[in-house]
């Protein structure tokens, strides 16, 4: 653990020592902040699931811009080889990115905690589903990031890896929409459904913003992120030897 935080403290250092980490977390704050504001105040419902309810989507986009840095960026300036040389794990070394990048999602999620405090002042919230809701937002992010260190890791330049990460995680978000599954399970039955169920998020990150978290929901969102993780780890080992 020592090396994944000799690592992790190295990648979060980095990303505030150059213009996207301001510019995401100004545009994550304004945007989903904005958004929420205009349907909070036409609905006059005292509540968050407006600002919840639009980060499935909303993160599609702007997670793969904090993930596409984390290998593409290390093979575009020659220092990943330099990366598997060092004697260390690689795990550790995934770790340790996969974590610095996770924690610079939340400070950003933290920046929306005004968001709270003010549905609080004006109406009588439920504070757990708030709070639940805070809980499945991370471990969203955290799934996302998964399937971005995951396809940064395939890619030599960023680009590519921001492409690749939306692609991958706009498959993982539509296959859970009740709309697209049953679409699939008119071209094969009950196909659309497993999918909806086993692979696609919304049933589980729906059941959060109610203020239920469940222990399937959340073996969905940590399995699922330690499915990417082994991935980019087996992948990685494979490129060391």
């Amino acid at each position: 653990m020592t090396n994944a935080m000799t690592i992790f403290r190295r990648e979060f250092g980095s990303y505030f020592n150059s213009p996207i980490a301001y510019i995401f977390i100004i545009a994550f704050l304004v945007l989903n902040s904005g958004l929420f504001m205009t349907s909070f105040f036409l609905t006059g419902s005292a509540d968050l699931r407006g600002f919840f309810g639009n980060l499935p989507f909303f993160l599609i986009f702007f997670i793969p811009a904090v993930s596409m840095r984390l290998w593409a960026e290390d093979k575009r300036t020659g220092t990943f080889e330099l990366l598997m040389t060092l004697p260390m794990p690689t795990r550790d070394v995934m770790l340790g990115k996969y974590l610095a990048a996770l924690a610079f999602y939340l400070v950003a999620l933290l920046g929306t905690l005004p968001l709270p405090i003010m549905v609080s002042a004006l109406g009588n919230p439920d504070l757990g589903a708030i709070w639940s809701g805070y809980i499945g937002a991370a471990l969203l992010g955290g799934l996302y990031l998964a399937v971005g260190t995951f396809t940064s890791g395939l890619m030599r330049d960023q680009i590519s890896a921001v492409i690749l990460c939306i692609m991958a995680c706009f498959m993982i978000f539509i296959v859970g929409v009740p709309g697209v599954a049953a679409t699939i399970d008119g071209w094969i039955p009950g196909l659309g459904s497993f999918l909806q169920h086993y692979l696609g998020l919304s049933d589980h990150f729906e059941m959060m913003l109610r203020g239920v978290i469940t222990l399937g929901d959340l073996a969905y969102f940590l399995g699922l992120t330690a499915v990417f993780l082994s991935l980019n780890t087996l992948w990685l080992k494979g490129r060391k030897y």
